[in-house]
């Protein structure tokens, strides 16, 4: 794996992780999400999505191919002042366990350096993401929103205290 972490700068990048973001969304969500949600979730939608929102967003390329992909930012709401976000993170099955994802956050949480801490959002069963994000340090603050992704899910905020 000749692995490279940069920001997504043309629109090759923007094609390669609007299909990370699919098949990630299929691989992960299918069983978590509502079937109706899930048949929403189209490759043309998240093409337009990482077309539209370009800024923030980090990819990791195997060579040509993308591969994984993380957004990050600011907290998106006043709830949490002085505190960044990621508000992505993505990796393709195949290259899940090879240290893909931990090279994504490093960069993003890297580009997060000003705050003293960062959030992450993890919809409620998804053991595999929160295992992921307590090895890598972040715990629950017992914060939870309602999504209506077909029918109501849970997602549960996650912190990383620097």
């Amino acid at each position: 794996m000749n692995l490279v972490i940069k920001p997504m700068e043309t629109g090759e990048e923007m094609d390669g992780k609007g299909d990370v973001h699919y098949k990630s969304w299929h691989e992960t969500y299918t069983g978590l999400v509502d079937a109706g949600y899930m048949a929403g979730v189209t490759l043309e939608k998240c093409t337009q999505t990482a077309r539209r929102y370009r800024d923030n967003t980090l990819i990791a390329k195997d060579g040509a191919r993308v591969v994984g992909f993380a957004s990050y930012g600011a907290y998106r709401d006043a709830t949490l002042p002085e505190c960044g976000e990621i508000a992505a993170i993505y990796v393709l099955r195949e290259y899940q366990g090879k240290g893909v994802g931990y090279g994504l956050m490093r960069a993003a949480l890297a580009r997060l350096s000003g705050y003293a801490r960062a959030a992450v959002w993890v919809l409620k069963g998804n053991e595999r993401a929160i295992r992921f994000y307590e090895r890598y340090g972040f715990r629950f603050d017992g914060t939870q929103a309602q999504l209506m992704l077909g029918t109501p899910a849970v997602e549960l905020r996650m912190i990383y205290q620097r």
